[in-house]
């Protein structure tokens, strides 16, 4: 099966009444762990390439492996750009054969940000690839984004359908109170339903996407904290508000830190317990399994995409 966009996968993500996962992809261990829970569920997904991990893999690599994934699982696969700043970033990525890409022109004021989406949506439709745009900011830190909560702001209903509509986009990431990172709330964690129930309104069977979307899984932080590290206060966005988001119009729920927190726990743990071992397959072996573990529960318990693919 060659690698799909995102447009037939939302489609049927909104009229069931769940979300695609679209998870944060490293290296090989990180796609290999995705891939075989996603095999084993029977659920279509979106592998993300930030422009970070896409500068530390290469691109290429990153491509090739994924072509791996596709050959040896047959499930539908799209590849997608996550946080693409710049036109020229999402257009190497199009050339490259990626099949949906992200342009973020949040940080812009209103029309500047229309401007660039729709350059974009332009060179990417004409190749066949999808594009989501972004309205509002998230706060908090992960790879090249970096929003401080002063900055941070949630998206306007007023402005969802002038932007889609002059745009063109396939798909639209809103702010409703998640955050990037791992501490994402201070006190009670809370969403805006309410901004998403409107947006719901205004752009009837249009998805929907959720950034900042980790739980932060206590098991994980409590493992780092265990072993050498230091997260007081590491907090994410509990599973049943997910769930909630799910089953209204959200189509698409990104999926980074918690991978990073379970490979991370897992290597940790391992070192602890085997201080001379120094072989790489032997500490990144259970890290692929902690990311496999992870990634099935999200799609059952938290997405509901099994049996989706």
């Amino acid at each position: 099966m060659p690698l799909v966009t995102s447009k037939e996968m939302f489609k049927k993500a909104y009229e069931g009444g769940y979300a695609i996962g679209a998870f944060n992809v490293n290296n090989m261990e990180i796609i290999q762990g995705i891939t075989e829970a996603a095999k084993e569920v029977n659920a279509p997904l979106i592998l993300q390439v930030s422009a970070g991990a896409r500068k530390y893999a290469n691109h290429t690599y990153l491509m090739k492996l994924i072509e791996a994934a596709i050959e040896e699982t047959g499930l539908p696969i799209c590849v997608h750009l996550d946080h693409g700043d710049s036109f020229e970033l999402c257009k190497s990525c199009i050339d490259g054969g990626f099949t949906s890409v992200m342009i973020d022109g949040s940080h812009l004021p209103f029309e500047e940000n229309i401007k660039l989406t729709k350059q974009v949506v332009d060179y990417a439709h004409d190749k066949g690839v999808t594009v989501e745009g972004e309205l509002g900011r998230l706060a908090g830190i992960e790879d090249d984004v970096n929003v401080s909560e002063e900055d941070a702001a949630f998206t306007n209903p007023d402005e969802v359908e002038e932007f889609v509509e002059r745009t063109g986009v396939d798909s639209l990431a809103i702010a409703i109170g998640t955050s990037h990172g791992a501490f994402k709330f201070k006190g009670e964690p809370k969403l805006r339903f309410d901004i998403l129930e409107e947006i719901g309104k205004r752009l009837p069977g249009f998805p929907i996407v959720l950034h900042g979307a980790s739980s932060v899984i206590p098991e994980y932080v409590d493992m780092i904290n265990k072993y050498g590290g230091e997260m007081p206060g590491a907090q994410g966005v509990p599973e049943d508000m997910l769930r909630k988001a799910a089953s209204m119009a959200v189509c698409k729920i990104n999926i980074d830190s918690d991978l990073r927190l379970a490979m991370t726990g897992s290597i940790r743990k391992y070192f602890a317990e085997n201080p001379s071992h120094f072989d790489p397959r032997q500490y990144l072996g259970p890290a692929r399994i902690a990311i496999k573990e992870l990634v099935k529960n999200k799609i059952i318990n938290v997405l509901g995409c099994d049996g989706k693919a």
